[in-house]
Parts: C-alpha cells; structure tokens; sequence
C-alpha cells in the first residue's frame, strides 16, 4: 500500500460499502526505539489517567507513536486513518507492524530462480542484515552505522509470509478496533549482527559515520504473542538459514555496485554518509561486543 495513501483506500472502501478486510503491512518504527525499560505491546498501551474529580479513569490507547524517520511518521499517521475508519465505518482493519525481514528465499520462490525476491542493499534503502551478507560475499567490509548498538526486530521473509497468512485467515469482527500484530520474531543489536556474519565470513567491520539521526544505543522487547498463539513456529537466525542467504549474495555477487553502500542521504544537517575510511576499519572491538 505504498503507492495507495491508505486514507483514500478507506473512503473508497466506506463509499461502496463493501464487506472487507484490510491488511495493511506497516512497520515496527511507529513505536521508536528509545528503549523505556518495558516491553511494548501490541498496538496499544493501558494508561492510568486523572480526572476532574480526583478520580483514576484506566483507559486503553494506541501506543505512543515516536517515529525517527519520515517514512516512520507516514505509518504513525495511517494508524489514526485506520482508527478512525475503524470506529466510523466499521471497517475490518489489521495492521501488521513488522520489524525488519531478512533472507530471499520461501518455499515458493525456491521452485523457480526467477521467483528469487530482490535484495536492496544499498545504504539507504537495504536492510542491515542482508547489507551485511552482500558485503560480506563481495569482501567489502560491514559497515556499522555508529556504535552498532541499535536494537531492532528482525523476522524472516518466510516468516512474513506466513504472519500475513495468519492475519488474513483471523479478520477482527465488524465494529471491532484496529488488530495490531507485531510481526517480528527476535531482536539484535547491529554490532552483534555484524560479528555473526564476520564470524560465519571472515569480513572485516568498519565502523562508520550514522546518517541517521537516532540513539547510539536503545534496547528493545517487543511482545509478538498473538502470532504465537496463532501458531507460528519463528525462523532464527541460529538455524542456519543464514549460510542459505549468503550463498544467494555470493550466486549474484556480479551485479554488487560498492558505490550503493554508503547511505547517499543524510537525516539531519549535522550527519554524515557511512563511508569507508582506513580509521574506521577494523574487526568489532571489545568494547562495541560486550
């Protein structure tokens, strides 16, 4: 739904008064990653709040959105649509909040290599884990953003894919709220992401400028009990399907362009493109492991 602004999708949906369900894939950055000390929950958080007669009202809200990117705040912003939808039209929404897919290859896809899903890599738009393997697979260094110490959910294409599976078969009753899923099924920090691969590989790491403006470093618990409950056996990366993925990098390493690496675009004024330089190359230092 990235070309379809999901509130026009709504009010098409409400004007012809159809009996749907909306899926809609949305990510994990509508939560932020500033690492409060709890586990964020599924879409919504219970609050305690104080009224005018000096009584405590227990309420029940979306989870304070804290987006650190545009895209972010585009999502934080689909989740008061679907709310509103949700509520005024009793419209069938889940919105699945998913943390970051590594991997190629489903079932499906292996039957034929042209169903191969593609592989961003680049800085800005590649995710970390499967930057790392490309890099790893053409001898470029993993380049880690800053410390290395962000925290994020990760979950495996397989696994995406069944998740949605999941929420399609379990639509929320007419008049219901807004399902909120997370769709994630670990979590890592990059440095430690990047020591796996250099481990399995022998890369190098370099520790380069962040682009982004965010923590240094945040942990994060994530809660994903609905999808557990529904039956989903998570994919880790411990199970070996990450040698899979890097034998994917190494089969089309021909097609590694080494200048997509450094993120062309810079967050804030004050940042500045991960580039490689001779300072920040080097294997993750003990201080960045432990």
């Amino acid at each position: 739904m990235t070309e379809i602004l999901p509130r026009n999708l709504m009010a098409a949906l409400a004007d012809l008064d159809l009996d749907t369900h909306v899926v809609h894939l949305g990510t994990m950055g509508v939560y932020g990653y500033d690492g409060d000390g709890l586990e964020i929950p599924e879409g919504y958080q219970k609050v305690m709040v104080s009224g005018d007669d000096n009584m405590v009202y227990q309420r029940e809200i979306l989870y304070p959105t804290n987006p650190g990117s545009v895209y972010h705040m585009t999502k934080s912003m689909d989740q008061l649509v679907f709310q509103f939808y949700a509520k005024n039209d009793q419209m069938r929404i889940t919105d699945l909040h998913q943390g970051i897919v590594w991997g190629t290859q489903t079932a499906e896809t292996k039957l034929d290599e042209r169903l191969i899903n593609r592989f961003d890599y680049d800085g800005d738009y590649g995710t970390v884990l499967n930057r790392f393997l490309v890099q790893a697979a053409n001898g470029h260094p993993l380049t880690v953003h800053g410390t290395g110490g962000q925290t994020r959910a990760f979950i495996h294409i397989r696994d995406t894919v069944r998740c949605i599976s999941l929420a399609i078969e379990n639509p929320p009753a007419c008049g219901d709220r807004v399902v909120i899923r997370n769709q994630m099924t670990e979590t890592h920090r990059v440095r430690d992401l990047a020591k796996m691969v250099s481990a399995l590989t022998g890369a190098p790491v370099a520790m380069v400028d962040n682009p982004r403006n965010e923590a240094a470093e945040n942990d994060l618990r994530v809660s994903n009990k609905s999808f557990l409950e529904l039956g989903l056996k998570p994919t880790t990366l411990q199970e070996g399907l990450l040698e899979e993925t890097v034998e994917i990098a190494e089969a089309y390493s021909g097609r590694f362009k080494s200048s997509s690496v450094a993120a062309s675009s810079i967050w804030t004024k004050n940042q500045k493109p991960g580039v490689v330089t001779a300072q920040s190359l080097g294997h993750v230092s003990a201080e960045h492991v432990a």
